[in-house]
């Protein structure tokens, strides 16, 4: 057989041998069904995992190195500067010229610090400063970048959502314990006075047994409260009368259920609320002379260097002092009416000056004829002494037309939501 092989022609011996090969590897290959690629079956609208070599894509892909940062944290002091806080942190004052001549924010973000304000500094391996961080609220924070040519600012904010909380009290002792009681920080127990202090005057007319109701916004940041919104709808009830309160989102200001302004042309009270030395009462004896006086005004004792505030808008009628009235200011309003401020420690107002409602005019003192510091308060209608306390006051503006009609429609949706707040409390 081999002898055969051996006398065919060489192309012969070649076709043959080729052939035998290509048997053989065909043997030893696997079955076709093991050649097919694994089948999967998938369904629409189903989620499948999807098997990713993320090595390899790092591989053939550039991707930066990350860079970690050394974190200090360097605060403002009593008396300090932007300029020593950077000595303190090893930083050059070349350094913070350079920074605060980058843009307008840098600069006012760097030169405008007072005691408290926190920076974070973030440094790299070799010590170079790559980022300031300064925190300007619980959901945004001012950054300063290191760039490949010099520093960038940026604000980073967090996404912010809102969440509505109620809080109730009944008074028992004064206004100011009931409402820490029930949770309010200063900011809005200051607020729920502000939005009814038109109607009340809570240095006077609080009572025992009066009660309020508050729906307000808080502030959401990665599931946690950060701060608290807007005071949304509220009730207070003071001696019997109850006054509704609601925020009308397009003016930012309160009107009652019925779209009435809760701010007048006057508030109740000239200053903070707090202790009163005597109230309105036109058959009072003077404490002085001791004779029987029209006592045409309202007493208010509170700490001296206490601000007064002007009532309404006006102009100064008068700023001045005698040995009755001791210092005094007198704001004439319209042709209506007219305030008066007597025995202050001194006075910011000079006569003839146009001043705003809520404007300071002077401090609470103890000058002229008194027993003790205070400030006595007269409110003059066409001439006539009026108790100011109870005495119908002209309203700002009210809301008329669409918008009366839009913000009634809210107004009573917010309303229903503060009964449903209220009655879920006190479910047991």
């Amino acid at each position: 057989m081999l002898s055969l092989f051996a006398r065919l022609p060489w192309i012969h011996r070649a076709l043959i041998a080729f052939f035998s090969a290509f048997m053989v590897i065909a043997l030893l290959l696997p079955a076709p069904q093991e050649l097919r690629q694994h089948e999967s079956f998938y369904q629409v609208g189903k989620a499948y995992p999807l098997s990713i070599n993320i090595d390899a894509l790092i591989q053939q892909q550039s991707v930066p190195q990350l860079v970690f940062l050394r974190w200090e944290k360097h605060t403002i002091g009593s008396g300090d500067s932007m300029a020593l806080l950077f000595q303190r942190a090893g930083l050059s004052s070349r350094l913070l010229y350079q920074l605060t001549s980058t843009n307008k924010e840098i600069e006012r973000q760097l030169t405008r610090v007072r005691p408290g304000d926190a920076f974070q500094l973030g440094f790299d391996s070799d010590n170079q400063l790559v980022q300031i961080a300064r925190q300007i609220n619980p959901f945004e924070t001012f950054l300063i970048t290191k760039s490949e040519d010099g520093y960038v600012s940026s604000l980073d904010k967090k996404e912010v959502n809102y969440q509505y909380n109620y809080a109730e009290a009944m008074i028992t002792s004064n206004f100011w314990n009931a409402a820490a009681s029930a949770g309010l920080t200063p900011n809005q127990i200051m607020e729920l006075a502000g939005i009814f202090g038109w109607d009340i005057d809570f240095s006077l007319d609080i009572r025992s047994g009066d009660t309020f109701k508050i729906l307000y916004q808080e502030k959401v940041v990665e599931g946690e409260v950060v701060d608290r919104g807007k005071i949304i709808a509220a009730t207070f009830t003071n001696q019997g009368d109850t006054f509704k309160a609601i925020l009308d989102d397009k003016t930012g200001s309160y009107y009652d259920e019925n779209g009435r302004a809760m701010k007048k042309a006057f508030l109740r009270s000239p200053l903070d609320f707090r202790r009163v030395s005597s109230n309105f009462n036109p058959s009072r004896r003077h404490p002085v002379t001791g004779k029987v006086r029209a006592h045409r005004g309202t007493d208010y004792a509170a700490p001296v260097g206490t601000p007064i505030w002007a009532a309404g808008d006006g102009i100064v009628q008068k700023s001045s002092y005698n040995q009755f009235n001791g210092n005094y200011v007198f704001i004439k309003h319209s042709n209506t009416y007219i305030t008066k401020y007597l025995h202050l420690t001194k006075r910011t107002v000079k006569t003839g000056q146009r001043v705003k409602q809520g404007q300071t005019i002077g401090t609470l003192g103890g000058t002229g004829r008194v027993t003790g510091p205070h400030l006595h308060y007269e409110f003059l209608v066409n001439g006539v002494h009026r108790n100011p306390r109870t005495v119908k006051l002209p309203q700002s503006k009210s809301l008329a037309g669409k918008a009366k009609t839009t913000f009634i429609a809210n107004a009573k949706l917010r309303l229903d939501k503060l009964e449903r707040y209220g009655q879920l409390l006190a479910t047991p």
